[in-house]
This record gives C-alpha cells, sequence and structure tokens, in this order.
C-alpha cells in the first residue's frame, strides 16, 4: 500500500490559508481560529534597550515565538540591541498585550509592532482627487510615462511636439493606463535644471488639452509649487515630485491647499549630482527612514496622509547593487502603510545587468515590474503600456486562481 502524500505548499495571507483549510473541510469556526496560526511574520525592532530586548525575547519564547537579539544583551554588556521577532500572527497580538503590560518603554512599542503589522496587511487604497477615483490594492495599477522633453533617458523629443503628445497620451489610455505622468523636466542621471517659464511651456498646453479628452486622471512630475499649482488648475490632480517636497519649500502649501494626491520618492542628491558615488550603510533601512520622515512632514504639514504614495526611488542615487537590494526587500515598504509606486521601465539598471541599450529593455522592464507587483508595489510607472498591461493580467489572473 502506498504511504500518504505528502507536499510543502504555500501559505501567504488569510486568503490561501482559508483556502488550504476549506479542501480539508475544517469547519468555520475553525478556520477562523486557525487562519492568524497560518500566517508568519519576521519584524525588525531597532535600538531596543537590552532590559527591554530580554523580557521581548522571554515573553515571545513563552508565547513559542523566536526573538533573535545581540548576544552581548543576555549578559548586559550592550546598552542597546536590534531585535528580530519570528512569529505566527497571533502570537504577534498576544505579544502585544504582553509588551503593553512592561516596563522600559515596552507599552510604546507594542503600539508600534501593533500599527506595523497592520500596515504591512492593509492592502486596499484609495485615493479621490479633482472627480477621479483610483482603487489601488484591488488590481495594480499602471502609470503611463509622458516625457514632453529633449533630453530624457529613453523617449526624449519623442513627444516635444504638442500633437505627438496628446496622441501618445492616448493611445497609452487606449493601452489600458490608469495615470498618465507628464514630465517637463528630465532627471536623468546629470541632467541639468529646466527654469520654470520653459518647463510650464512644454507641460501645460500638452494637460489642457488631455484633461477635456481622457478619464485618468493626470499627474505631474515636478518639484516646482509653481508648475505644480499651474498644472493643477489645468487638470493635473496628482503631484510626483522627485524630491518628496524638499526641494521647493512652497509644494507642501500647494499639495495641502489643493488636495491632490502626492508621489514621495527617495532620492540622493539631485539628477545633476546623484550618481556621483551614491553611498549607504543599509540602503533599504535608510530610505524607509526617510520615507516614513516625510509621512511625518507632510501629516504636520496638513497633508492628509491617506493621499500620500512611496515610491523608494530605483536609479535616483543608487547603484545597480542598492536598486536590486531595494526590489528584493520592496515588501518591507509596505510597513509605512501607504501604496507604493515604483519605476524600472527601461531604467540603466536593466542595462548594466542585461548589457543593453534601452530601446532593447522591453524584457527586463517587464520582469522587474512583475517582481515589484507581487512584493507589493500598487502602481507601476512604465513606458510599454499595453505589454505590461498584458503581463500584469496574466499574472492576476494565476494569482486569483
Amino acid at each position: 500500500m502506498a504511504g500518504s502524500q505528502v507536499i510543502v505548499i504555500s501559505i501567504d495571507g488569510s486568503p490561501s490559508a482559508r483556502s488550504e483549510m476549506g479542501k480539508i473541510g475544517v469547519h468555520e469556526t475553525g478556520i477562523r481560529i486557525m487562519e492568524k496560526k497560518a500566517i508568519f511574520y519576521s519584524i525588525k525592532v531597532e535600538n531596543v534597550k537590552s532590559q527591554a530586548a530580554n523580557i521581548i525575547k522571554q515573553e515571545m519564547l513563552s508565547l513559542g515565538g523566536e526573538a533573535a537579539v545581540s548576544r552581548d544583551v543576555l549578559n548586559f554588556s550592550r546598552k542597546k540591541s536590534d531585535v528580530l521577532l519570528l512569529g505566527t500572527e497571533k502570537q504577534f497580538r498576544e505579544l502585544i498585550v504582553k509588551l503593553s503590560r512592561q516596563p522600559f518603554g515596552l507599552p510604546l512599542l507594542s503600539q508600534q509592532i501593533k500599527k506595523v503589522l497592520s500596515n504591512y496587511q492593509k492592502r486596499d487604497f484609495k485615493l479621490s482627487s479633482k472627480g477621479h477615483t483610483l482603487q489601488l490594492g484591488k488590481r495594480t495599477l499602471i502609470m503611463g510615462v509622458l516625457n514632453v522633453t529633449p533630453d530624457s533617458f529613453y523617449d526624449g523629443g519623442r513627444y516635444s511636439n504638442l500633437r505627438k503628445a496628446v496622441e501618445r497620451a492616448l493611445e497609452m489610455v487606449e493601452e489600458g493606463a490608469d495615470i498618465i505622468d507628464i514630465g517637463g523636466e528630465s532627471s536623468r542621471p546629470g541632467a541639468n535644471r529646466v527654469e520654470e517659464k520653459e518647463e510650464l511651456e512644454r507641460v501645460i498646453p500638452v494637460i489642457k488639452k488631455l484633461s477635456s479628452r481622457i478619464r485618468v486622471p493626470i499627474s505631474i512630475d515636478t518639484y516646482k509649487s509653481g508648475v505644480a499649482k499651474k498644472a493643477i488648475d489645468a487638470g493635473a490632480s496628482i503631484v510626483n515630485d522627485i524630491s518628496a517636497l524638499r526641494m521647493d519649500e512652497k509644494m507642501a502649501k500647494v499639495i495641502e491647499s489643493s488636495g491632490v494626491p502626492v508621489c514621495l520618492m527617495h532620492m540622493q542628491g539631485t539628477p545633476r549630482n546623484m550618481q556621483r558615488n551614491p553611498r549607504y550603510k543599509d540602503v533599504v533601512n535608510e530610505i524607509f527612514a526617510f520615507l516614513r520622515e516625510r509621512i511625518d512632514f507632510c501629516e504636520q504639514a496638513g497633508i492628509d496622509i491617506e493621499k500620500t504614495i512611496v515610491d523608494p526611488g530605483i536609479g535616483f542615487g543608487k547603484t545597480v547593487l542598492h536598486n536590486l537590494e531595494i526590489l528584493k526587500n520592496l515588501d518591507q515598504f509596505k510597513s509605512l502603510g501607504r501604496p507604493i509606486m515604483i519605476g524600472v521601465s527601461r531604467k540603466s539598471l536593466i542595462g548594466k545587468v542585461l548589457q543593453l541599450e534601452s530601446e532593447e529593455r522591453l524584457e527586463g522592464s517587464l520582469a522587474s515590474a512583475i517582481w515589484s507587483m507581487t512584493k507589493g508595489a500598487s502602481i507601476l510607472r512604465v513606458h510599454d503600456v499595453r505589454e505590461t498591461k498584458r503581463a500584469i493580467k496574466m499574472v492576476e489572473a494565476i494569482a486569483q486562481a
């Protein structure tokens, strides 16, 4: 008689946990009890006092989980340590309650763990602006890139003519773009700053033409408050700021008063100097801290943080290895609790990995987009809308099977 079939299965959240138990015939009450035991998390807590670290470890062990701390914390020869917590959702929920009753700042830490866990699990976001509503999370959205510049790294000069720009935007909408992102200043490495007057002359006519012809929202890719304000007046309903509101102190006021969503992107340096030997001790950790600070800044400036989007800024002050590490660990940014936008399309990262010029980087762009999608990206900023849309549709069909 043959033995029983044994197989390792993948459970990546409550839906798959419930599905597998349902196949077995588990009672609904049992499913509700056990589903949180089937989902495993690894949570890192930084810079914890030795006394608190020891308590955390003891409490997590008592729940059947694990907590990794510096060996020097156990004998108190080190004042502080990072803590790596390993456990199921059920164990973390119980740990939060236990830590809320402990000294050494652990009640506050318990609430931080609770918030991060909730942020990470958040799937659906809704962005509303000027008659447009974007539902993020139910499916991955595509932001079509429209550079009305003469010097962008991939499509510079192709759409600097008004008629061609409008035609390309309409084509991208037809191909499935959910957002059209219009930029009038190149942010490629080494690019020089464009004066506001010239940038306005490039983007405003295009926005005015498109705003009455397309039903999808228009995003203005700028870090200048004057350009953002006039673009919004002309019909734009999202601001995509590569500086995360740092390069123009008036930008925050424009965002707050207009009420439009804003994308906060990380960039080390400026486009002109960002690729001159970029350095990080821990690239993912440092970008995470930067984006968290920018979200806090928005809240203090009166901006509705429910209208913020984060972008780790692939290619903006990063080496190839930095970019690959960001993509590999992209899901960590879900802990911020905000939708993630990612732009890898046709970038030099792909060219350097595959040894290809920008015209030949479609396959690398699609691979990067799909990877980002499966790691939690809500918006993909791309040049190749039709091809990306088809790839996403296929992956979503597999995921929903």
